[in-house]
């Protein structure tokens, strides 16, 4: 059997784990959607709890926006969809979009 290598020293590769790019869903204020509402969808899709909720409803509604959570694509994707269609549902206006954090 022949070396087929050829030889030379053979390095083994090493393989390097690169974490995900994040991105933030950010909540957009509107004049129509309730912050009871608000704060529901704050706690029933991103888990926060009630203070921290609350918080986030008053910065949107204050500040014109504000960062729900941040996640890789997928679920950052997701979570727009949710709160879209929760949103729809319950027939307000309330948007979420996708910024890279």
């Amino acid at each position: 059997m022949k070396d087929q290598t050829g030889g030379a020293v053979k390095e083994r590769v090493k393989t390097q784990q690169k974490e995900p790019t994040l991105f933030k869903v950010v909540l957009l204020n509107d004049d129509y959607t309730t912050m009871e509402f608000v704060i529901q969808v704050l706690e029933s899709v991103f888990q926060k709890s009630p203070a921290e909720a609350y918080r986030i409803m008053m910065h949107v509604h204050q500040n014109g926006s504000g960062i729900a959570g941040i996640y890789p694509w997928e679920v950052a994707e997701t979570k727009v969809e949710t709160v879209t269609s929760l949103a729809r549902h319950a027939q307000f206006p309330l948007r979420a979009a996708i910024e890279e954090a």
